[in-house]
């Protein structure tokens, strides 16, 4: 809540259901719905709580109507507390605010007006709403005053800020000086607002303009006579509309923050009706902006589940390790703290409680114990432990460098050329290698050859795959000292037929190194840990041992602009703050080839869609 110089009066939260007693269209644009109910009065909760009696003492009161998901007959409903209520969160209610346009204590009645604006699930509910319909709603949780001290103020809504302002008028002292500028769709749509001598409105007609693309209610308090002394300015409606008009009033019009109460509505954007009904959003398609950022911004979840995957907490219960205490003994964890990490694994769908102490896994927190995807959440794991770059992001971004070193204390080639650390990451590259390999070893790709030189993580499968296919190929693998040795060890496992094996030998270099003359060089996925001049360098010296009629053979990722995918953009970040690099675009890498002394004389589509490009030096095409 932003900093303001309204006086604050907090209520307490109190779930009430109440009954559709009229229905009035006021224009052709708005709908009155009033309701009223014994829970407007003091009651008691069904499960024993006393409640007070509604109140609404704020001109832009606010509360929570409760709505039924589609194909639903009744709605998700908090849970009353005795102080506040409990909001479920599988689903969670589906709720919209509206203002309280008018509460007649005496009379025990409560007037919400709605917009016809767009396509809404409160929208759609009232203007299907027939006398007698309940519905169940929550708030208002405060209510501000209008400050004391101000000499004059300024208002500006659009359609949905109608309610506010007219019951703002409503209330208004005789003597109260005021701007009032209110845009609406069309004239049509206008309303007899209560007239005062020192207030001045202002209405504002799009004409045919979409709601939310106009800056009518801009232009307008840009133009206005600025009155002397201090000025208190509401402000409400689209979004956009009402951060440029507070970005104006404290701007150009020197406004104090404290000064300038202002409400986001609502946001112009697109809504995905459902299919069975075009008067209804799609719950699951519709997500407010809010709701999207926070879904994109959660890092408690995340963190909190790596937690859980680091001290064994998934594997531990799946072994039958139940209890708090015992999952804190042998996971070496302090058990209160622990206790703390399970509740909330249980709050987020990660683990269940059977039984008071105890935990079982959801079939969310099964997924945690497979050992590929523990091996991606664990920071010690081969995907994990690549993944600890994502925390250098920013300095990444700044730099244009790889800041793995900068949060790790080790670069990740230091990682690399840890032995077991190498074994383990050849280990999983090697587990998708098999199905490429095969694609390409069956194509034409490698009909005729006698030689091929292999430069890539998945080197033994892959050679396994093209020996097994073509009986007069000889495979070379070029490596590093540490995956040769990985390589050496793991070839008989790999290609368990002598005779294949006796086809396919490993040296020890590097792929900035000229390998043995070959008819082929096969180059997989090497080059997107390297920044463009050392690529180009490694593809130069990749075709210098070319026989006749070579080429080089290249497999690399490439980010799709015109289509694009998450796990790419992921992949791209990664690469940016591990090795300084990242996913190129096909414009980047054809670059690179460039680059490199190189034309690509085709490509050949495998597999399941993996694109392999053939290369030739520039002088032989």
């Amino acid at each position: 809540m932003p900093k303001t110089s309204r006086r604050l009066t907090v209520h307490p939260l109190t779930l009430r259901e109440v009954e559709v007693v009229r229905v009035l269209d006021l224009t052709p644009g708005m709908r009155r719905v009033t309701l009223s109910g014994a829970q407007l009065r003091e009651f008691t909760s069904a499960n024993g709580f006393a409640q007070p009696a509604f109140e609404s003492a704020g001109f832009d009161d606010d509360i929570r109507l409760l709505f039924c998901y589609p194909g639903q007959t009744e709605p998700v409903l908090p849970v009353q507390q005795e102080k506040g209520l409990d909001l479920p969160r599988s689903p969670r209610p589906l709720s919209k605010i509206y203002t309280v346009r008018r509460w007649d204590a005496d009379a025990g009645e409560l007037d919400v007006d709605f917009v016809r604006h767009g396509v809404g699930v409160g929208t759609t509910w009232a203007y299907r709403a027939q006398v007698g319909d309940r519905i169940s709603f929550y708030g208002p949780s405060a209510s501000r005053a209008l400050p004391n001290d101000a000499d004059w103020l300024l208002v500006a809504g659009d359609d949905t800020a109608i309610p506010a302002i007219a019951r703002l008028l409503d209330e208004l002292a005789e003597d109260t000086r005021a701007q009032v500028f209110v845009e609406v769709a069309e004239e049509a749509h206008r309303l007899e607002l209560r007239a005062l001598p020192n207030v001045e409105v202002t209405w504002l007609v799009r004409d045919g303009a979409e709601a939310g693309t106009s800056t009518l209610l801009r232009d307008a308090v840009g133009k206005a006579d600025w009155w002397s002394g201090r000025a208190f300015a509401w402000v409400a409606g689209e979004q956009t509309t009402v951060r440029n008009l507070r970005r104006h009033l404290v701007e150009d019009r020197a406004v104090p923050k404290a000064d300038i109460e202002f409400t986001g509505y609502w946001r112009r954007g697109e809504v995905v009706v459902l299919d069975s009904d075009g008067a209804i959003p799609d719950p699951e398609k519709s997500k407010t902006p809010f709701e999207q950022l926070h879904e994109l911004t959660e890092l408690i979840r995340p963190i909190a589940i790596r937690t859980a995957v680091e001290l064994d907490v998934p594997e531990l219960i799946s072994r039958g390790v139940t209890s708090v205490a015992e999952l804190a003994a042998k996971s070496g964890s302090d058990e209160r703290a622990l206790g703390k990490l399970l509740r909330y694994l249980d709050a987020v769908g990660i683990v269940t409680t059977p039984e008071p102490g105890h935990y079982g896994l959801t079939a969310v927190g099964e997924v945690l114990t497979n050992e590929f995807v523990a091996d991606t959440l664990h920071p010690a794991g081969v995907a994990g432990r690549e993944m600890l770059g994502i925390q250098g992001l920013t300095e990444s971004i700044r730099t244009g460098r790889a800041s793995y070193a900068a949060v790790t204390g080790r670069t990740f080639a230091d990682v690399r050329a840890e032995q077991g650390y190498e074994d383990r990451y050849l280990e999983r590259l090697a587990k998708f290698q098999s199905a490429l390999a095969m694609s390409i070893a069956e194509s034409e790709l490698l009909a005729g050859v006698r030689h091929v030189v292999i430069h890539s993580g998945g080197a033994a499968a892959q050679a396994r795959e093209f020996v097994a296919v073509h009986n007069d190929l000889r495979v070379t693998i070029c490596a590093l000292p540490a995956q040769a040795d990985w390589l050496r060890r793991d070839l008989p496992d790999s290609i368990p037929d002598d005779q294949q094996r006796a086809r396919v030998g490993v040296v020890e270099q590097s792929v900035f190194e000229a390998g043995p003359a070959a008819d082929v060089v096969f180059i997989s996925r090497a080059l997107k840990a390297l920044p463009d001049p050392d690529a180009a360098h490694a593809l130069r010296r990749a075709a210098e041992n070319l026989l006749p009629d070579g080429r080089v053979l290249l497999i690399e990722e490439v980010l799709n602009t015109d289509d694009l995918d998450e796990h790419d953009g992921e992949a791209d970040l990664i690469g940016l703050t591990v090795h300084g690099s990242g996913l190129r675009t096909a414009a980047e890498l054809g670059a690179v080839i460039t680059r490199a002394g190189l034309v690509r004389t085709t490509t050949h589509t495998v597999g399941w869609g993996t694109t392999v490009h053939e290369l030739v030096p520039a002088g032989i095409r």
